[in-house]
């Protein structure tokens, strides 16, 4: 099989470096990098960490609305699909790039599959909710990382080429972990303990972009009783210096930080504050309370027991949801068991349009 994977932002680095070397080994991959996150602690530190092979093509989009990056990314993709010519698309979570490919691949009548599928928030002002509903309702294939996500897709009538395979970026983390831990000094360059810290993460346009939003945020975290680790998303530093808030006051704020030293950084915080879907995934993963920075959640098996707490931009409810004891029963293993990728190259595999 020849095979197009589409990727843009850091979190689908993640997922296409696990799927990559499991597809690789008996297939032709053309990997597309939109550009969608190009600085380099954001893109290329990624792909050197995670061992992955150079883009194939590497399409330049950069930053923008969200239709004028999504009208660029979809002009290119589509000149590279019909270079390309191959018998699936591959698109992965939920972003611009990922809307793109989805469409792009599905005006050309090329067969897509959707790698993390059947996310829902319920929340459809999010533009990250509108994009998994329209790649989904695009694909031939849906990965889906868990049951509730299968039976999301059935609620829209979505039955058919659904797949459980379970979550890829549980896959990353048991391949990438002990890599992390002995690699990783970031805990010394930063002088923190483990246990002793927390750790803050903001990139969402609803937070990151209204300051009133991300000033709450701020005074939340800084009532917490310990260090706050933050690495400051290009997009947020920008925010903020936009609207005169002060990032380092009583924060540790970082530049971002690469994927290993993430790991390290999430596994020793004493509690994560994020509103990023993928980094709440990982905190329930690595047994670290987390307080999601928003209303709502698209994994929602991340409440269970008191792992994950929504909060909202509230610094009250922020602060006292982060300093609670953490939960006695531990999280439930719902995530698969980090063989998702074998599952979807099989899947792949026995699609009836490979025969």
């Amino acid at each position: 099989m020849k095979l197009v994977s589409i990727v843009g932002a850091r979190p689908q680095f993640i997922k296409a470096a696990v799927l990559s070397r499991a597809l690789r080994r008996e297939h032709r991959e053309v990997l597309v990098h939109t550009g969608q996150h190009y600085d380099e602690p954001m893109s290329r530190v990624f792909f050197q960490e995670l061992d992955m092979p150079e883009p194939d093509h590497y399409l330049g989009v950069g930053s923008g609305t969200h239709g004028e990056q999504t009208g660029r990314m979809l002009e290119r993709i589509e000149e590279v699909l019909l270079r390309e010519r191959p018998d699936w698309a591959l698109v992965y979570g939920d972003t611009n790039s990922t809307l793109a490919g989805a469409l792009a691949a599905a005006k050309l009548d090329i067969r897509l599959a959707h790698v993390e599928a059947g996310l829902r928030s319920g929340d459809r002002r999010l533009p990250e909710e509108l994009n998994r509903i329209v790649a989904d309702h695009c694909s031939d294939l849906l990965f889906c990382p868990t049951v509730t996500a299968v039976e999301n897709l059935k609620r829209e009538g979505i039955t058919k080429g659904v797949h459980p395979v379970g979550d890829v970026m549980y896959d990353s983390l048991l391949q990438h972990l002990p890599v992390a831990e002995e690699k990783s000094d970031v805990l010394a360059r930063l002088g923190v303990s483990p246990g002793a810290y927390y750790l803050a993460t903001i990139h969402r346009a609803a937070n990151a972009d209204d300051p009133a939003r991300l000033g709450a945020v701020l005074q939340g975290l800084r009532r917490l009783d310990g260090p706050v680790v933050f690495p400051v998303h290009p997009r947020t530093r920008k925010a903020a210096e936009a609207a005169s808030l002060a990032l380092s006051d009583g924060l540790m704020a970082v530049d971002p930080v690469g994927y290993l030293d993430m790991l390290v950084l999430e596994k020793n915080a004493r509690c994560i504050l994020t509103d990023s879907g993928g980094v709440q995934k990982e905190a329930f993963l690595l047994a670290v309370p987390c307080v999601t920075l928003r209303e709502e959640t698209e994994w929602p098996e991340t409440l269970e027991n008191g792992w994950n707490t929504l909060a909202g931009t509230d610094p009250e409810r922020m602060a006292g949801a982060a300093m609670r004891p953490a939960p006695l029963t531990p999280p439930a293993r719902c995530f698969g068991d980090g063989r998702a990728a074998e599952r979807i190259v099989k899947a792949l595999e026995d699609d009836p349009s490979q025969r």
